[in-house]
């Protein structure tokens, strides 16, 4: 790595979302480079089914912005994960939105909390392939939920130029286990020892165990501030949790 790439982050997150932390990381003096590992994309013929819901429950950003291009109600309370989420669920026109500012357990214990402020079933507008088991939770809980998948995140393969740049940065984000996954398979037969692997969760960094990279670390909250607090860490500490990479 040479001194120009100092200070070069790698975002593998799909858009808007990038774009967004593209404008985190040049307040904090860095370079970003988007290079998305993956996209969002609505499934085809999937209608939100509100029938009998009470209150909405939403794991991520993409979520909401594919629930307000799909249905234009926003009478029902929204219960989300985090900051990030409400935020864009604010922006679609949601007025009541509560955010767990956790993962996906804290928001089961916060929807079963707000049981008796609504009526009806829990809906998780959710991916494909969600995070977490909310309904699962919620169920244990006693609180009525059901998941329905609107949308699907599909991964991308960059060029061999954009990765070759991409490979010379100091650090890359990864923000879910699907994109560490992709991450994975581009890396194999490849070795970055000097690329720290920075990842929102113990669970997104799990896919990369095997990668021949440099330091892997995992955000202790699984929110983006405390990912990138990450980039200004230089050696392990016991307050910022760390695994270090296979050899």
């Amino acid at each position: 790595m040479t001194s120009q790439d100092r200070r070069l982050i790698w975002i593998t997150r799909a858009e808007p979302g990038a774009a967004a932390t593209a404008e985190r990381l040049r307040a904090m003096g860095c370079r970003p480079l988007v290079l998305p590992l993956l996209e969002v994309a609505p499934l085809d013929g999937v209608v939100p089914d509100l029938a009998g819901v009470g209150a909405l429950a939403f794991t991520s950003a993409n979520g909401i912005r594919v629930f307000a291009s799909l249905n234009p109600d926003r009478s029902l309370p929204a219960f989300v994960v985090g900051q990030a989420t409400a935020q864009a669920a604010r922006a679609a026109g949601f007025r009541q939105v509560y955010s767990a500012d956790g993962d996906v357990d804290a928001l089961a214990r916060g929807l079963a909390g707000r049981a008796s402020e609504f009526r009806g079933t829990v809906l998780h507008l959710a991916a494909a392939e969600p995070a977490g088991d909310l309904t699962g939770a919620l169920a244990a809980a006693g609180v009525p939920a059901r998941s329905q998948a609107i949308y699907e995140t599909r991964p991308l393969t960059p060029s061999r130029d954009e990765l070759e740049r991409a490979l010379k940065a100091e650090a890359v984000l990864v923000h879910s286990p699907r994109a560490a996954r992709q991450l994975a398979l581009l890396l194999r037969g490849r070795e970055a020892r000097h690329l720290r692997a920075l990842c929102l969760s113990r669970a997104v960094a799990k896919p990369l165990a095997r990668a021949r990279i440099g330091e892997r670390a995992f955000a202790p909250l699984p929110m983006e501030a405390a990912l990138l607090n990450l980039i200004e860490r230089t050696a392990p500490s016991a307050a910022r949790p760390a695994e270090p990479a296979a050899r």
